[in-house]
């Protein structure tokens, strides 16, 4: 096996992981929303390939990956089959949705935007493109739960996925190993948005002066 297969292994297995963890996140939301079983696997499906769907249609990338690719929907049926497991035998940690959603959003943030890079786009849109791929599926998650999607409230989550989609870049751009940038990127997201959760850290809220 080449360097260069070894790294697209490790890439692509860092992809399904995020599929898996989004749809975690999508049954723990849907279980907390009390949806029948049809309910939490649509809502899981929805959240692990939302997100990478919007991306693939925006940058004209047909087949839509999980139509080509049928790991993404099979991980799905095994990471809510593997929750709906978990959630009747062990008690689910009070964190749990916020960790898997967190993993989540740095996984496909980076995948999202080393999508991008492949197919040519400028730097802003790869920011643009992996920004939408990491919070695209959680925004449709909380809709479809009755929330305000976490994109829209004062909580650094789409800016985590642009500081490390941004670090990746610069580091790409130095010649770093696309695998090492790729999971220094991830730390960096999934750790500035647990940090900020933890030590309750906000963006400014605007308002209008009356």
């Amino acid at each position: 096996m080449t360097q260069t297969t070894r790294v697209s292994a490790l890439l692509y297995g860092l992809d399904l992981s995020g599929v898996a963890v989004f749809a975690a996140s999508g049954a723990l939301a849907g279980l907390s929303a009390r949806l029948d079983l049809l309910g939490v696997l649509v809502l899981a499906s929805i959240t692990a390939i939302g997100g990478g769907t919007l991306r693939d249609l925006l940058l004209n990338r047909h087949p839509i990956f999980w139509i080509k690719d049928s790991w993404p929907l099979l991980t799905i049926l095994a990471a809510t089959a593997l929750t709906l497991v978990w959630v009747q035998f062990l008690p689910v940690p009070a964190d749990a949705l916020l960790i898997a959603d967190a993993l989540g959003l740095a996984l496909f943030a980076l995948s999202g935007a080393q999508v991008a890079e492949k197919a040519g786009c400028q730097p802003l849109v790869i920011v643009l493109m992996g920004t939408l791929t990491g919070s695209g599926g959680g925004v449709v998650r909380d809709l479809m739960s009755a929330k305000i999607p976490l994109i829209l409230r004062q909580d650094i989550y789409a800016s985590a996925a642009i500081a490390g989609i941004v670090v990746y870049l610069l580091m790409r751009a130095a010649r770093v190993s696309t695998a090492l940038a790729f999971v220094v990127g991830v730390v960096v997201v999934a750790g500035t948005r647990l940090a900020a959760v933890a030590f309750e850290l906000h963006l400014p809220v605007l308002g209008l002066h009356r």
